[in-house]
């Protein structure tokens, strides 16, 4: 059964194994160039707290010279909700043309048909998802080590969260494929679920996983290192014990900006304040991101079997 499942699985594989392909011809001739210059910039020895202005300098002209390529990849997270959904499409498509009817007339019991189904879509889908996740954490090594990796751009992309995005992809379609019995509409919906759903998480709840640390410190002695590739969820001017404060700043976009910011500038409080993940809260946010999204896929994934084996006809 699991040969069968494979035989109806393969299109939609090798058209995910083209996608992959596709970025590859994209990822590896740029991203050997780009280790190739970050290697002759030598820019490893410019990541220390105490960096010369000339490495700051080499450093900021490697990170402009390949940031537009950079916030292209970044668009690059969809590609886990487009494996996902192309993986369930032979399944959707099976309820909808009624074909499941036959097969099931095939001393198979439907527990173990939709077990073998899911089974290779699961696989498919984690394999393309690895892949994937390896080729962009490779490419943008370099990037990483000079700005880390907890922007919301590169944190998508570099750790094991694409597992789980992938799979919550494929459960979404496959659950409402089973109900639906539509092909292209369930999958259009599913997609568009999936974006919103990433969406919602990169935008809020994701700043909610974990407990965030705060710090205030004086603006005179430069900004803290606890701070250096930390993902600052919220900063603002305070006291010293970290209780914001406001700032006369009022009339800089009147009639007068220069005296506005000038006052502006005088009352300027000793002291900010952050809200921040640092760097190393990295896996911590990666695993319980992982494990939300993979855990409502398991959820879906279970209701499209009991479906299939209890209500479909």
């Amino acid at each position: 059964m699991i040969w069968v499942g494979w035989r109806q699985q393969r299109t939609e594989a090798f058209v995910a194994a083209g996608i992959l392909a596709l970025l590859a011809a994209l990822l590896v001739p740029t991203g050997l160039h780009m280790h190739s210059a970050y290697d002759d910039a030598g820019l490893s020895a410019c990541l220390g707290a105490n960096a010369s202005d000339a490495c700051r300098q080499t450093t900021g002209s490697f990170v402009a010279r390949f940031r537009q390529i950079a916030s292209l990849i970044s668009w690059f997270t969809l590609v886990p909700g487009l494996i996902g959904v192309l993986l369930a499409a032979p399944i959707v498509l099976q309820f909808e043309q009624r074909t499941n009817r036959l097969d099931w007339t095939q001393s198979i019991t439907r527990g173990r048909w939709i077990g073998a189904k899911l089974a290779v879509a699961v696989a498919a889908a984690l394999a393309a998802a690895g892949l994937l996740t390896l080729l962009v954490t490779w490419w943008r090594s370099p990037l990483v080590q000079i700005e880390g990796r907890m922007d919301n751009s590169v944190f998508d992309a570099v750790g094991i969260a694409a597992l789980g995005y992938t799979l919550f992809a494929l459960g979404l379609a496959v659950a409402l494929g089973v109900v639906w019995r539509r092909g292209v509409p369930t999958l259009v919906v599913a997609f568009i679920g999936y974006f919103a759903a990433r969406l919602f998480v990169d935008a809020s709840l994701r700043q909610h996983l974990l407990a965030p640390h705060s710090l205030t410190w004086s603006p005179v002695s430069g900004e803290p290192a606890q701070l250096a590739r930390s993902w600052i969820l919220r900063e603002f001017p305070s006291d010293r014990h970290g209780h914001a404060v406001s700032l006369p700043c009022a009339g800089v976009h009147g009639p007068d900006p220069k005296a506005a910011i000038s006052r502006c500038l005088e009352h300027a409080p000793p002291y900010l304040h952050a809200i921040y993940e640092p760097a190393s809260s990295f896996w911590a946010l990666q695993i319980r991101e992982t494990v939300l999204f993979a855990g409502v896929a398991a959820l879906l994934i279970a209701f499209a079997a009991w479906w299939a084996t209890h209500r479909a006809t």
